[in-house]
């Protein structure tokens, strides 16, 4: 008979209880409340593209697309300088602190009298946002059995999504309804709302394969048994199967270190691309639309008004397809289905380029509804690959690089698109530039392995040499 006592001392052991678990072990409150911080992340990205056309100190495309990329660029900075203290420290604490930075800089936005003060603050603001997208992913999978990963993941993606899909409706209708000061109160109720997740992140446990691979076998003993006794309960099951151990050796190394192996950096290296490429396109489809058709098509009056809300209106569709995703993302492989969603935002933004050229909101709209409801809202499967293909003890630090670092494409793609324009026209510019985001999708193929209900150390630690 096994030795359970050796286990016991053991990161497999614990891991290998949460994986085999038949359904959530904690609270769906958390889960609820974990996807409420993601609203509120969320919310900002997309706030900022309304306001930008009402703020009176900000009066060209150039200063808007400056704006929105410095945003992009706190991103760049925060995700993984708050991810490596988050891969030392703990995802609990650190969570706690990105929000406390989030709601700073939302207050900051708001309150704001000049160009260099709201450059300023969206910078800081941008810091926490992009350590949020990662965190909040990372700690959901990491708390997950892993045949229902992807399913009790997307729990939370749905509830950060409604913050793109709810958020540009409110923000539109709050711009549209009072121009005088309406971008204040959409920064403003974004900084209320990081006030609320920083006190909701203050009663989330630490995760169990964090505490299991930082060798607090008590405090994982006593979380994991809570999970244990929460799983059977609500599976209406009185017994578990055993665990399936397998044995795997981790060492106690910098997160960089880990990251440098040959087998991680080719994933770190083909990941930072996929969301470099993806979000050089995807950050000017959600934040300049509403710049785009008053400073470069023309429009003004009602005609102005009308694509701007029907714009924000599209946005809806993210928040039904992060919706749609949930019956999906644990049947399909995560690699194809994200060449399928990079193709799908494609021929959203061109029909809704050719609409806007047309000046027909009917296409405007359609385009901007058929990216949304797919491109974004099945960002989901970008943010899984991220999460499965690093280990736990850099798992945040990888994921922050390729995805917050990869948000250097975004503030380049800002800056960029209106001078696309110029060279590619106005379709052209919105479809042409997807080519790249392309190409690396099919190279997932061939370069990432299959994780869909594969735990989380088969795909990492347990295959290390």
């Amino acid at each position: 008979m096994e030795d359970k006592s050796n286990l016991k001392q053991t990161p497999e052991w614990y891991v290998a209880r949460v994986d085999r678990l038949p359904a959530w072990g904690l609270t769906y409150a958390l889960i609820w409340a974990m996807g409420f911080s993601f609203f509120i992340t969320l919310y900002d990205v997309i706030n900022v593209g309304f306001a930008l056309p009402y703020i009176p100190f900000v009066v060209t495309a150039a200063q808007s697309s400056l704006i929105a990329s410095l945003g992009l660029w706190g991103y760049v900075v925060g995700a993984p300088l708050f991810s490596y203290i988050a891969d030392v420290i703990g995802r609990r604490p650190t969570l706690i602190f990105t929000a406390l930075f989030t709601a700073i800089g939302s207050f900051g936005d708001a309150l704001s009298v000049n160009y260099p003060m709201l450059a300023a603050f969206r910078f800081i603001t941008g810091m926490g946002i992009g350590a949020d997208l990662v965190l909040v992913m990372t700690y959901m999978a990491e708390m997950s059995p892993a045949h229902k990963r992807g399913q009790y993941v997307n729990l939370a993606f749905i509830g950060g999504w409604a913050g793109i899909g709810i958020g540009p409706f409110i923000a539109a209708l709050i711009v549209t309804s009072i121009p005088s000061i309406g971008w204040r109160i959409t920064f403003l109720l974004g900084a209320i709302l990081a006030v609320l997740a920083l006190a909701i992140r203050a009663y989330a446990p630490e995760t169990a394969r964090f505490l299991a691979m930082k060798g607090k076998f008590n405090e994982a003993d006593e979380l994991v048994s809570r999970m244990e006794a929460t799983a059977m309960s609500r599976a209406k099951v009185d017994k578990l199967p055993e665990p399936q151990i397998k044995t795997y050796s981790v060492k106690k190394e910098n997160p960089f270190k880990i990251l440098a192996k040959p087998k991680y950096l080719k994933r770190l290296i083909t990941l930072f691309l996929l969301m470099f490429w993806i979000y050089f396109m995807d950050y000017p489809f959600l934040v300049l639309p509403p710049t785009w058709v008053k400073d470069i098509l023309g429009y003004s009056g009602s005609l102005f008004s009308s694509a701007v809300f029907y714009f924000g209106l599209a946005g809806i569709g993210a928040f039904l397809g992060s919706i749609l995703l949930r019956f999906i993302i644990d049947r399909f492989d995560r690699r194809a289905m994200t060449i399928f969603g990079v193709v799908v935002y494609l021929i959203g933004t061109g029909i809704m380029a050719i609409g806007g050229v047309a000046r027909s909101i009917p296409v405007f709209f359609a385009g901007a509804f058929i990216a949304e409801l797919v491109g974004v809202g099945w960002y989901n499967i970008y943010y899984l690959l991220c999460t499965e293909n690093f280990p736990t003890n850099a798992r945040a630090t990888g994921y922050a690089i390729a995805d917050g670092v990869g948000h250097a494409g975004g503030a380049i793609g800002l800056i960029a698109l209106f001078p696309l324009i110029s060279v590619l026209g106005n379709i052209g510019a919105w479809t042409i530039p997807w080519i790249p985001a392309i190409a690396v999708a099919i190279a997932t193929l061939f370069i990432l392995p299959k994780t869909v209900k594969v735990r989380l150390e088969e795909v990492n630690e347990a295959t290390d040499v």
